[in-house]
């Protein structure tokens, strides 16, 4: 399942069984500001994952609309990351979209400036046929265009990483290297990556030395197990206290959403992530 078809189709969840291990013991609250993407949870009333989101420990819910926002602020919460401009398919390596983009960031990023919703996802697009390189240096025009208004409003932009052998076919920021190349491009500290754990141990792997390597260039994260984008649980290939710890030891001050499609109780399964991240 993909978050697009989950949005579009609201698809059931597939069930699996796993064994769920006790986190070992954190400081209270943790070093981590952990949230949730909503799209996850949609058999989990909105207001009940926000309560109870809360009451477990979450900051924030990931992947909100304004319409959400209220709802989320009622349970102390924060709107940790809403839509800016772009789809997957179809985002700022084409020249041709970047007037349309400009006009919708820069009406998204207001928005999120008066709401303080720090956060607003973008993305490169498909390559349909472009060469990297040539995708890479309009990535960098388009993104330039928006990056003062971010910058003037303080709100961070996020280009987010996707994997394109499993779930995004033909995605072109799909690799690390090249989403940072954008990101020294553009020289502005409120354009950043979205470092989707998930998508990124698929495609290369290597992800704590990659993460402490460019932790500079990062301004969120999402989770979800590999393989099978599950609970992250030992039944994943990935050690997540392991990250959790390298995470928190950077010092990083963005949110680590959990992104992942629960297979079991999704409260139980939300729970047992935010344990897992409380380092």
């Amino acid at each position: 399942m993909t978050r697009r078809s989950a949005l579009k189709t609201s698809a059931g969840l597939a069930l699996a069984a796993a064994a769920v291990p006790k986190a070992p013991a954190a400081p209270a609250g943790g070093r981590i500001k952990q949230s949730a993407a909503k799209w996850c949870y949609s058999k989990v009333p909105f207001e009940e994952l926000c309560k109870q989101g809360s009451e477990m420990g979450l900051q924030g819910i990931d992947l909100v609309e304004a319409v959400d926002w209220p709802t989320i602020r009622k349970y102390g919460l924060t709107p940790a990351l809403t839509t800016g401009a772009g789809t997957i398919p179809d985002g700022w390596n084409r020249k041709e979209n970047h007037d349309r983009l400009e006009k919708q960031m820069v009406e998204r990023i207001t928005a999120a400036a008066e709401a303080k919703v720090p956060t607003v996802i973008t993305f490169s697009g498909n390559r349909k046929g472009m060469a990297d390189d040539v995708g890479k240096e309009n990535c960098i025009a388009g993104l330039k265009r928006v990056a003062k208004v971010a910058e003037d409003k303080g709100i961070t932009i996020v280009l987010e990483l996707l994997n394109s052998k499993v779930d995004h076919k033909d995605y072109m920021c799909d690799h690390t290297a090249w989403g940072v190349d954008v990101i020294k491009g553009v020289d502005s500290p409120r354009v950043k990556l979205l470092y989707d754990i998930y998508h990124m141990q698929i495609m290369e792997g290597d992800v704590i030395r990659t993460i402490r390597a460019n932790i500079q260039y990062i301004g969120h994260f999402h989770t979800g197990g590999v393989p099978g984008r599950h609970e992250i649980d030992s039944g994943q290939e990935l050690n997540w206290r392991a990250i959790a710890l390298a995470i928190a030891d950077l010092k990083f001050e963005g949110f680590v959403a959990h992104e992942f499609v629960p297979a079991r109780d999704p409260l139980a399964s939300l729970k047992q992530a935010i344990e897992i991240f409380t380092v």
